[in-house]
């Protein structure tokens, strides 16, 4: 059995974390669960509460 709250994003790792492509900083999108740079126009996934902070696994926004 998993515990959801175990794969909750804690937003306050949005202190920490930057764009690894321009060091700028980043939103948080409950809806899509992703870490948005709009400096970067990525969309960087989290997966089970994780962030992927790889260029190469971010979506280019619309």
């Amino acid at each position: 059995m998993s515990d959801t709250k175990s794969a909750t994003f804690d937003r306050r790792m949005l202190e920490a974390l930057v764009c690894p492509q321009t060091q700028g900083t980043l939103e948080y999108n409950a809806e899509t669960q992703e870490l948005l740079s709009k400096a970067a126009n990525l969309a960087f996934p989290i997966r089970n509460g994780i962030p992927v902070m790889l260029v190469d696994e971010a979506r280019t926004l619309d």
